[in-house]
Formats: C-alpha cells, sequence, structure tokens
C-alpha cells in the first residue's frame, strides 16, 4: 500500500510549464521538480530560463527550456511541438503565462489590445492544453493538466481597467471545466489555481503604477498581506500527483480570502 507522503512523489514524470522561470510559474516548476520530475521551462526572457534550469538541476533534477512568447500562437504551437519531439512524453502541463498587461477602460481599448490579451490568457492554455494535453489522452493517460487562472476571472478587480484580464481568466476557468469533463474518462484531470494577490513582479510595477489600487487590494485580504509566491508550490504538487487523481474540474482559490468578502 502506497504511503500518503508517497502519494505525492513525481519520480519518473515530465513538466510542461509556460511562463515557468519567474514569479508563481518558477515556484511551481521548483516545487514539482523537488518532488521528483523532470521540467522542460517555457519563456521570453533567456537570462531567468537559464537560471531557474539551473535551479532545478542543483536539485537533481533534469532542466531544459524553449524561448518562445506563447502569447503569439504561432509561438506557442513551436514551443509545444519542439516538446513532445523530446526523448520522454511530457506527464504534467501548467498553463501559467499570462497577465493583465494594460490599465485601460473598456470604452478605450483597441480591439488589437484586447485580442493580444486573450491570446496571452486564453489561446496559449487553448492550444498548450490540445497539443500537450491532447497527446496524454492519445496515449491513454494518465496525465495532469493545471490551468493558471485568477480570483479575476470570479470577481473584478477595483480601480483599474484592462478588462480583458478578467474576461479571458474567466474564460479559462470555464475551458477547465469543460476539458475536464471531456478528459476524464480518458485519465486525464484538469483543474484551475486562482491566485488572489501575490507580489510578483507585474504586481510589483501595478504597486508604482497604481500605489492605491495595491494598497486597497492589500486591505481587503482576511489573511492581512499579500501571499508568499512559495505557498503556490505545494497546491501545484498535489495537483500534478497522484494524491488527487479523483480531483477534475475542480477551481482552487488561493487569496487570502479576498475573494469571501
Amino acid at each position: 500500500m502506497m504511503s500518503v507522503i508517497d502519494r505525492f512523489r513525481l519520480d519518473g514524470k515530465r513538466l510542461f510549464i509556460t511562463g515557468g522561470s519567474r514569479g508563481l510559474g518558477r515556484e511551481m516548476a521548483l516545487a514539482i521538480a523537488e518532488a521528483g520530475a523532470d521540467v522542460t521551462l517555457v519563456g521570453r526572457d533567456l537570462p531567468s530560463l537559464e537560471q531557474t534550469a539551473q535551479a532545478i538541476r542543483d536539485r537533481g533534477r533534469q532542466a531544459q527550456f524553449i524561448v518562445a512568447d506563447v502569447s503569439l500562437p504561432e509561438e506557442a504551437e513551436r514551443a509545444c511541438r519542439e516538446a513532445l519531439n523530446g526523448p520522454a512524453p511530457i506527464d504534467i502541463l501548467i498553463n501559467n503565462v499570462g497577465g493583465r498587461r494594460v490599465d485601460i477602460p473598456t470604452a478605450e481599448m483597441p480591439l488589437e489590445t484586447w485580442q493580444n490579451i486573450l491570446d496571452l490568457n486564453l489561446t496559449s492554455t487553448f492550444l498548450c492544453t490540445k497539443l500537450i494535453g491532447g497527446a496524454m489522452v492519445a496515449r491513454g493517460g494518465p496525465g495532469r493538466v493545471i490551468n493558471v487562472a485568477s480570483v479575476s476571472g470570479m470577481i473584478v478587480n477595483r480601480g483599474i481597467g484592462g478588462r480583458s484580464y478578467e474576461t479571458s481568466k474567466a474564460a479559462v476557468i470555464h475551458f477547465t471545466r469543460s476539458t475536464a469533463a471531456d478528459w476524464a474518462p480518458k485519465g486525464v484531470t484538469v483543474n484551475a489555481i486562482c491566485p488572489g494577490g501575490f507580489m510578483t513582479e507585474p504586481n510589483q510595477r501595478w504597486a508604482k503604477l497604481n500605489p492605491g489600487m495595491i494598497e486597497s487590494f492589500k486591505s481587503q485580504i482576511p489573511a492581512g498581506d499579500f501571499g508568499d509566491p512559495q505557498d503556490l508550490g505545494p497546491l501545484a504538487v498535489y495537483l500534478a500527483s497522484d494524491a488527487s487523481k479523483y480531483m477534475t474540474g475542480a477551481t482552487l482559490v488561493i487569496d487570502g480570502g479576498y475573494t469571501l468578502w
């Protein structure tokens, strides 16, 4: 009988993660590596990819990276196909890349900007799920797909524009549910994580551009402060592991209680 702790082990598994070199993605990648998996990182910034890959190797796991901007559909497809051509199958997919990027009211939002944000948050998730997740289904599972949505897909953030973010993250949540229903019989689970406030690089930038919004956000968190990015690692390990094999289509909120009010 496998012990409880052993059910969280990921030895012999391989992770593919977008936006895996910085912020929440880095912490999830490192945690999954510590649990035993090898990792393929995808991101735009070569130095941070190299740094995170080395941190994974320092933990005794294999790491490779693909430089790609998955907000561009053709780049997302290229990264997925390159990874699928590798020597080992991919067992875990984390669609982590995303962001608001703009503070533009809806009445002033250029169509191109709207579509770019939807491509960043939603189309990249669709394409990686189609290709990487589709390969899991084709081989009959098992497989784990983890989509990083946001509490902003459930509520509306105060004091900031760029509602393409809320819209695309809400769509990620329902895409998660839809895909989970289709793939549950195939042994591939699909779940979503909805982080609240974590002081990652984008939020540090918003704190400089719009300090009132960030302070208002912080004051409304029952736990009293923003989250530590490391807090996301154990949740990602759970969703990637055998421990969560009967959970699919779930949306797990990790926000210090922000959405309770």
